[in-house]
């Protein structure tokens, strides 16, 4: 279901919890609400859409993939950027790195090791902060 974006900044400056199986149909509401935004968005924290869970959607181009109660382990390459939010209203500036690794759990709560670089590196920590309540 595609679900209203969320813009009050105390609800999304509020750490999200962990996510569990129950939460699963969130992954589909994150995957309509996303598409439905395509035009001026490439991902997504649940606490965007109004739930407080650690899952967020990172479009890869041809797919989007969901990620449950991700971490970054370990960053490199730091970098100065700009970045805007559908959350939020303008651009702000923020470092980020150019690789990531990020444990997470896929669709089917299996356990993830995965680095990534670039743009998709970006998003995934974009999105990361939205879960960790970090407004930037």
């Amino acid at each position: 279901m595609i679900r209203p974006i969320v813009h009050d900044t105390f609800f999304l400056s509020r750490k999200s919890a962990e996510a569990g199986r129950q939460d699963l149909p969130i992954a589909q509401d994150l995957r309509d609400t996303l598409e439905a935004n395509r035009d001026g968005c490439v991902g997504l924290a649940a606490n965007m859409i109004g739930y407080r869970k650690r899952i967020i959607i990172v479009s890869l181009g041809v797919f989007d993939l969901v990620m449950f109660n991700p971490v970054i382990t370990e960053r490199e390459g730091p970098y100065e950027t700009q970045e805007g939010c559908l959350s939020l209203e303008g651009m702000r500036k923020t470092t980020r790195y150019k690789t990531v690794t990020v444990r997470y759990q896929d669709e089917e709560l299996r356990p993830v090791l995965q680095i990534y670089s670039g743009f998709v590196a970006q998003i995934i920590q974009h999105e990361c902060d939205r879960l960790d309540g970090i407004l930037i």
